[in-house]
């Protein structure tokens, strides 16, 4: 009895440490942005596929799993630092306030460190086990990302279009790793993540407008320029990925494939204009979604499409 007494009492005393040892794994976890970093293995990953046919080279289940992991660690640095240096704005966001570097849950200098080893051992990774033009890449978007995009998100409406460079170059990453070179249709590639990223943002931009305002962010220009610029950055590149799907395909291949690319970028400019008319929180939060189906079901085509005239 007095054994499992002092079991019992020894459960008590380490269920709360457990928890909280748990908590703090969760909260590295949430400096990673993981719910990004699905979206770029995504995109890293057709790269790679795309890539690899493209080339006509075997695709190796090893090669891809490097690059893969190279570019998750690399992105969990960058999420992990661009935390860093906007905790003092994010506390002021009702959407950001409660990541862990702006709740103060885990100390400043803990999370400095913490995307600096992920960013370098990622990087380092790249360049030994997949290609030095995937390790370059993937630091020139951890760069740009952080040092200027990051910055001018508090000077001018323009850091959408910078970030659009950065936001764009993990299906690069892929394809780098793969063949160890880029090409004209990794440059197509490139476009089109670089254009979906726009009416994509927006609608984020759009249904947290306030929080944005208060924490001093200029993604959207206040006043009347405001919706204009939500206009011409939503409905432009839409028509742009629009025109891209119609020639990006020759029509030697398969046709079902070649129409469900048309009318998948159809569907996707139709939730546009939807919110660019209707400018309400629900008719953004569909184009939001409708970016999110988008972009992995064209990528798949894109691939299929490319295998099959391999």
């Amino acid at each position: 009895m007095a054994a499992a007494r002092a079991a019992l009492t020894l459960n008590r005393e380490e269920t709360p440490r457990a928890r909280l040892g748990g908590a703090r794994l969760a909260d590295y976890w949430t400096l990673t942005k993981p719910e990004v970093n699905l979206l770029i293995l995504i995109t890293t990953s057709a790269g790679f596929y795309v890539g690899c046919a493209s080339e006509v080279h075997h695709c190796s289940f090893v090669a891809l799993f490097d690059a893969l992991l190279g570019t998750l660690l690399v992105a969990s640095g960058t999420g992990t630092l661009n935390q860093y240096i906007e905790r003092k704005f994010d506390a002021q966001m009702r959407r950001t306030a409660r990541r862990p570097a702006a709740a103060g849950r885990i100390k400043p200098e803990a999370v400095l460190a913490f995307g600096i080893a992920l960013a370098a051992v990622g990087t380092i990774y790249l360049a030994v086990f997949a290609s030095a033009l995937a390790s370059l890449l993937a630091l020139l978007t951890l760069l740009s990302y952080l040092f200027l995009y990051t910055p001018l998100k508090r000077r001018t409406p323009l850091c959408v279009l910078v970030g659009a460079f950065s936001g764009a170059m993990p299906p690069l990453i892929g394809w780098a790793a793969a063949s160890g070179h880029l090409n004209k249709e990794a440059a197509l590639l490139y476009a089109i993540l670089f254009l979906w990223q726009f009416p994509h943002f927006m609608a984020i931009a759009w249904m947290y407008r306030e929080d944005y305002d208060r924490a001093g962010y200029l993604i959207l220009p206040p006043g009347k320029p405001r919706v204009l610029v939500v206009t011409l950055q939503t409905i432009l590149p839409l028509l742009a990925l629009v025109a891209i799907s119609v020639v990006q395909f020759p029509t030697r291949y398969a046709a079902v494939f070649y129409c469900a690319v048309i009318l998948l970028a159809l569907a996707f400019l139709y939730f546009g204009l939807k919110f660019v008319l209707e400018r309400t929180r629900t008719s953004a939060r569909r184009l939001l979604s409708a970016s999110i189906v988008y972009l992995p079901l064209l990528l798949a085509l894109s691939a299929t499409l490319c295998s099959s005239a391999k």
